[in-house]
């Protein structure tokens, strides 16, 4: 789900505290014009029916105690620890987990290595356990951390979301069958950024294949800078973490 559509505003309404969520990018940038995967939403929703997305969604308690290999980049980690209310490397890695974990489920895509074992231990009655059962070991090493935003105030949901990104060679194992017309993604497609921007997005999403498409360019190195889009005093502003 990506969860920072611009919503429908709703002056009457309180103000929500943002929930933590977190998306995944994957790219693959083996020919001359990179592509990335997005999935369509199903028509029925009634939250974002029939755009086009990035999988995504909140964490969950499982996504706190998941086995992993790998640890963050440490610029990745800072980045994902500032402007944040009681920081934590736990924290970081759970919204990196999130970001994993709702791939898989809204596309059948288990990101992570096959180099090692399977995770000997998982969270029990959790999706977690397809990676056990098919060997895939995730890895937060092959994450790039690039983007945050935060639903504006007066929408019926809001989400403090973290946008990672990854190649996809950190495919592990696909699962067939998961993404159907009675799912929450109906289609899948690996589309360049330009004719990424041509489909039916939530402006955050535009948005943030800018900043790939100029994040790539400079080389996709962890120590750019990750923009954090936000309002202050009523304005979409734009900050570097």
């Amino acid at each position: 789900m990506d969860s920072l559509v611009a919503q429908e505003r709703k002056p009457t309404a309180p103000t929500l505290r943002p929930v933590d969520a977190a998306t995944l990018i994957i790219i693959d940038r083996k020919g001359k014009h990179p592509k990335v995967l997005m999935g369509k939403r199903h028509a029925g929703h009634k939250f974002m029916p029939s755009k086009f997305v990035f999988p995504g969604g909140r964490i969950e308690a499982s996504d706190r105690s998941m086995t992993v290999t790998g640890a963050l980049h440490p610029r990745a980690e800072q980045a994902l620890m500032a402007r944040v209310v009681r920081p934590s490397t736990q924290r970081s890695r759970a919204l990196a987990l999130a970001a994993i974990r709702e791939t898989f489920e809204e596309t059948g895509l288990l990101l992570g290595t096959r180099d090692y074992v399977s995770p000997d231990r998982v969270p029990v009655g959790t999706t977690w356990a397809a990676f056990q059962e098919h060997g895939v070991f995730p890895d937060l090493e092959c994450l790039h951390f690039i983007g945050r935003a935060i639903t504006p105030p007066k929408r019926v949901k809001r989400f403090d979301t973290r946008f990672f990104a990854v190649d996809r060679t950190a495919i592990g194992h696909e699962v067939g069958g998961v993404v159907s017309p009675d799912s929450e993604l109906v289609e899948l497609t690996w589309v360049t950024l330009a004719d990424a921007r041509k489909l039916d997005l939530p402006a955050i999403t535009g948005i943030i294949l800018g900043e790939l498409e100029a994040r790539i360019a400079g080389g996709f190195s962890h120590q750019i800078p990750v923009p954090f889009f936000h309002q202050r005093r009523g304005q979409f502003v734009k900050e570097l973490l």
